[in-house]
């Protein structure tokens, strides 16, 4: 924090930021508005000082110091407005330095030839002069380093002239000091305040950025946090399945749509065949690699509109909506088949896995989603009892109360 307020702090005597490359951002992200800002007041300034040719005739007329005095003036406002016209075109977003300098300077320079042409006028220069000074630091948009330069150019320079063309007493002389000092000392604290306040608005809007990006941030981080929080509760972390309770919502919507179309409703309950001694035999890891490559299967041998998630240890479950008898049939002797034929590297290549599937069948709204699981859990446990690898299909009566054994069909 405290080398970010080194960075954003203001020089007291220039206005400027301390940090170089704080300032260039500075004078980059206000380049556009000062060129036109610039270009505007140059201009004016010219045509101001184009005006006076009209002065100029009343008091001198239509001679040779005339026409010379007209040709300044034209020079000068050709020049200025020359400049405005490069400042604007200018399509880089840099705040060149020396381009927008120019125009105080030959602004300057032309305001003090007039003297050595018309010193009989000298008090009423030193009104221009005066208000030229303050023209530079509050009209034309510029660094204070540049203005006061410029306007102490302009001040020493129109003593100076005074003396030599004009004869100026030793009294004048200090009098039109004392009120350039003034006019100086005015416009470079209004200038400088103006600075200071400009680039602390630039600073607190580099912070509010800031704070805006931190938000975005740490808003992105959350929202994967989220993201992986809501991953491991919906998927399994081996399989990459749904886990149980992700399996029972999905399942759950799935369920009400057939009840509620009067679409037949079908439910796997699928079990690894003697995982135990898998684990036993070639450890847990390889055991592990047996679920994922059973997991991948039964994936693979899924429809898109199904649901299959990991239901605990080497269970699993499926829901396949709008699927029949004979439809859920096909497909879980396809997936038994399937897993039947998987392969293993080399050192487990004598292994045969196999999966006894139980199956329930809904039609209609009979039952709820909890007791088909019931039914098809039912159905597996007979496919187990039975020997194992085949699919079994519970066939239970609609009325549940009435007492009747749940008859089971086995297909091997």
């Amino acid at each position: 924090m405290s080398s970010l307020h080194e960075k954003r702090s203001v020089h007291w005597l220039t206005g400027q930021f301390r940090n170089a490359d704080q300032e260039a951002e500075y004078r980059r992200s206000i380049s556009s508005q000062v060129r036109l800002e610039t270009a505007l007041a140059v201009v004016v300034a010219a045509l101001i000082y184009g005006i006076f040719m009209i002065a100029d005739y009343q008091i001198m007329g239509p001679n040779r110091k005339f026409y010379l005095m007209v040709i300044t003036r034209a020079v000068v406002v050709c020049l200025c407005i020359t400049l405005a016209v490069i400042i604007v075109s200018r399509r880089r977003h840099v705040y060149e330095t020396w381009l927008h300098a120019m125009p105080l300077w030959i602004l300057a320079t032309g305001i003090l030839l007039i003297i050595p042409m018309r010193p009989e006028s000298i008090n009423a220069q030193v009104t221009g002069t005066l208000v030229a000074t303050l023209a530079f630091y509050l009209m034309i948009p510029n660094l204070l380093t540049i203005v006061t330069s410029a306007s102490l150019y302009l001040g020493i320079g129109f003593l100076v002239l005074a003396v030599l063309f004009a004869g100026a007493s030793p009294w004048m002389v200090i009098r039109v000091a004392l009120l350039l000092i003034m006019a100086n000392g005015v416009g470079f604290f209004a200038l400088l305040r103006l600075e200071k306040l400009r680039r602390g608005q630039f600073s607190l809007l580099l912070e509010e950025r800031d704070r805006n990006r931190q938000l975005l941030d740490e808003i992105a981080h959350r929202e994967l946090l989220e993201e992986q929080l809501r991953r491991v509760v919906e998927r399994d972390a081996l399989t990459g399945l749904d886990s149980r309770s992700h399996f029972m919502k999905r399942a759950e919507v799935l369920w009400q749509g057939s009840r509620q179309g009067k679409m037949p409703f079908s439910l796997f309950m699928i079990d690894v065949d003697h995982f135990k001694s898998i684990n036993d035999t070639w450890g847990h890891s390889q055991g592990d690699l047996v679920l994922i490559k059973i997991a991948e299967v039964c994936a693979q041998s899924m429809r898109s509109t199904d649901v299959i998630g990991r239901f605990g240890g080497e269970e699993f479950v499926a829901a396949l909506p709008d699927s029949g008898l004979d439809d859920a049939l096909m497909v879980a002797e396809r997936l038994r088949t399937r897993v039947a034929a998987l392969p293993f590297e080399e050192r487990m290549r004598e292994l045969q896995v196999s999966v006894t599937i139980g199956i329930a069948v809904a039609h209609g709204d009979d039952v709820d989603l909890q007791a088909l699981i019931t039914r098809a859990d039912r159905a597996l446990y007979v496919g187990k009892r039975e020997g194992r690898n085949r699919v079994v299909v519970c066939d239970e009566q609609r009325d549940e109360g009435s007492g009747e054994e749940s008859e089971e069909r086995s297909l091997t």
